[in-house]
């Protein structure tokens, strides 16, 4: 089954990175609505190693601000909701609740390699995730990577459990900030069909 034509140009075809925008809260009932949605997605083994830090104040937003690159930082000091998309480096302690097999939790507590490459994989797939469910619920969002992780994991995860994994600005955008849209590769370019 398809989702209907105005579902996707709201989730892909006319969404739009936000490079500013409106002066309008965001209610926290939106977030959480996001999060329920996000949450829903699949992860490998149910991990769900992703966690949203959500930087609603403004003084929450000036503690990011000096680990931001210089073309980020006005646009997130006056976004209504900053989010740090971050990893759970230790995700598998909640694998007794999210697995129903046992065992799962050991396995990736007596493997590094193998947990930090599974919260890596998912965590990012949880923050790609969060950006469709935002725009689910008509918030629109400005993915950024244009910051210094290790100054964000030492400011909000000095106990360095959580990492960064990248930043994304939420709120209503204003669609006069807008950059035209770039152009995306094509099948042939992009995909192999063995």
């Amino acid at each position: 089954m398809t989702i209907d034509p105005a579902s996707l140009d709201q989730l892909f075809l006319n969404a739009r990175t936000a490079n500013g925008f409106i002066d309008k809260p965001v209610p926290l009932a939106l977030l959480q609505q996001a999060y329920d949605l996000a949450r829903m997605a699949p992860t490998s083994m149910n991990t769900q190693p992703t966690r949203y830090v959500f930087l609603q104040s403004a003084e929450s937003r000036a503690r990011l601000l000096p680990a931001l690159s210089p073309g980020n930082v006005e646009k997130t000091r006056l976004a209504p909701v900053t989010v740090i998309v971050a990893t759970d480096t230790q995700f598998y302690e909640h694998m007794p609740q999210v697995w129903h097999g046992e065992g799962a939790r050991e396995m990736f507590a007596g493997n590094t390699a193998m947990a930090t490459a599974t919260a890596t994989r998912n965590g990012t797939l949880g923050g790609a995730y969060f950006i469709l469910a935002a725009r689910a619920v008509g918030l629109d969002c400005g993915p950024m990577s244009g910051f210094d992780i290790a100054k964000v994991n030492a400011e909000f995860f000095p106990d360095g459990r959580l990492q960064a994994n990248f930043l994304i600005n939420l709120g209503f955008a204003d669609h006069s900030q807008e950059f035209k849209r770039n152009p995306r590769l094509s099948f042939e370019q992009a995909c192999t069909v063995l």
